[in-house]
């Protein structure tokens, strides 16, 4: 009952979200970024909304080429901390569970103890070590099924919700909204899109194939009878940072009209700079999380992303100034 609970919940949030646009577009005194404080952020994206989709205005811009893409930790849902990390340490203890001998072994030793500067040091090669123990032989089924549990049982550590509640309110209107006004709206994470694929739909609106993300590479196995797809445990494809305009290029063949992206690691700033040299209009946007008593408020060491959005006019989203509410349920 609790899987079926949640995941409607999350579900009748997207629903509202359009169902508030869908009146905005036939009553313009309604608002459809209800959760949005009024401000210059909020009035420039309906300016440019208005603008791009206006006939016979100078910034018109085609349906078809009215593209959206999204980060998804920490734009579209909480990532403190990051919730396919909190997946990985849900497989690695019940990994544990039937071979304790793990707790001695490293890197396994390192995460089940939060040996942050161990994992640190090494880098890259023990994350894929312990992605490929806890991932690797699946069918696609059976993860996704793994995923589904996981979504709809698991709370978040300090916030005390479940996982399908830390989507950011605001963020689904504006999906919403950009859908009702012909925009394709696309999910562009480091994040792994297996994983991102199995609650999209749910949790934003979109469609499993407007996901796009890091990769594990598969190979079809005969197994019980009929194909399947498995995880290998070998890295396909890291979606990070200048691999994600790569990334757009193949699964859109355009720059995004829209991008939006967050503070933390930079990760996004190609994706924004990559849709600010499009031709014509574009808008670009970067959630900054500066609301510590509402959610998290944390920057990056060298201040890349703000540093990067002051000098390229992209507008910064302060969650503390510009959204009345972040949660739906909070």
């Amino acid at each position: 009952m609790r899987t079926r609970s949640v995941l409607t919940l999350a579900l009748a949030v997207v629903i509202t979200a359009s169902l508030i646009t869908a009146c905005a577009a036939s009553d313009p005194s309604v608002d459809p970024l209800p959760s949005w404080n009024d401000g210059e952020v909020k009035q420039a994206i309906i300016h440019f909304v208005t603008s791009v989709t206006t006939k016979d205005g100078p910034d018109f811009v085609p349906p078809e080429q009215r593209i959206a893409t999204f980060d998804n930790d920490g734009t579209l849902w909480c990532e403190q901390p990051v919730i396919q990390g909190m997946f990985l340490m849900y497989k690695l203890e019940r990994m544990v569970k039937e071979d304790p001998s793990l707790r001695a072994k490293q890197p396994f030793k390192a995460a089940l103890e939060h040996d942050q500067e161990y994992l640190q040091a090494e880098g890259m090669p023990a994350m894929l070590e312990l992605f490929a123990a806890t991932h690797a032989g699946m069918s696609q089924e059976e993860f996704e099924a793994e995923v589904e549990e996981f979504i709809a049982t698991g709370t978040h550590p300090t916030l005390d919700v479940s996982l399908g509640q830390v989507v950011y309110k605001p963020m689904i209107e504006l999906l919403a909204y950009l859908r009702a006004n012909d925009f394709k709206t696309y999910i562009c994470s480091g994040g792994g899109v297996d994983f991102m694929r199995v609650v999209s739909t749910t949790l934003y609106g979109i469609p499993p194939e407007q996901v796009m993300g890091s990769s594990m590479k598969k190979e079809l196995r005969h197994v019980d009878g009929r194909w399947v797809l498995a995880r290998t445990g070998e890295l396909d494809f890291y979606n990070d940072k200048e691999m994600k305009p790569v990334n757009i290029d193949l699964h859109t063949g355009t720059r995004p009209l829209f991008a939006m992206g967050n503070v933390r690691s930079g990760g996004d700033i190609g994706m924004l700079s990559y849709s600010q040299g499009r031709d014509g209009p574009s808008l670009q946007l970067l959630v900054n999380h500066d609301d510590e008593e509402r959610e998290f408020a944390y920057a990056e060491p060298d201040n890349a992303s703000l540093n990067a959005a002051k000098a390229s006019g992209w507008l910064v989203v302060s969650m503390q100034n510009d959204w009345e509410s972040i949660f739906p349920l909070r």
